[in-house]
């Protein structure tokens, strides 16, 4: 909102548009998401048929629920997909994709430690792919777009000490 003073009134301008229609704030929606590694391979589902991007091999994790931080729902989402309980490491990078009009936020995490053995739960099948093998995969427009910052991501220091 802006203040602009015409004659000795004051105007408050709220975000409009040069064609004088009120702008639309787009809807977000945050996603926290894995980068499970063990060893130099990265964990991805093949999500559902019934489910929007179906046939397309995805990182683990979901959207962030209200009252939830990222770490919270990353792990809440894991147990969910995977059958695991992980310890969620450091915040490898943050991204924003547009679906639609619909925007995603993406925070990416670390997973290098866990316990219980990952079921696809969720997914209807899950593979363990060696990081120089991703950019042959299906995967959504969203991590297409940013694969580079993935790769740099997975290469930096971190583990992946299970398995």
């Amino acid at each position: 909102m802006t203040s602009d003073h015409e004659g000795n009134r004051a105007v408050l301008r709220t975000g409009s548009r040069t064609d004088g229609e009120p702008r639309h704030r787009p809807t977000w929606i945050p996603v926290a998401t894995a980068l499970l590694r063990r060893r130099d391979t990265v964990l991805l589902g093949l999500r559902p048929e019934d489910r929007e991007l179906k046939d397309v091999w995805e990182f683990p994790g979901g959207k962030i629920e209200m009252g939830e931080s990222p770490e919270q729902a990353l792990n809440r989402e894991l147990s969910e997909e995977l059958g695991i309980e992980a310890e969620i490491g450091a915040l490898k990078l943050a991204a924003t994709h547009n679906y639609s009009g619909t925007g995603i936020l993406l925070l990416f995490f670390e997973v290098c430690y866990w316990k219980g053995e990952v079921k696809p739960i969720h997914h209807l099948e899950l593979k363990w792919v060696a990081t120089a093998d991703l950019s042959a995969q299906k995967l959504p427009d969203a991590n297409l777009k940013i694969l580079p910052r993935i790769l740099r991501a997975l290469a930096s220091p971190g583990g992946g000490a299970n398995g």
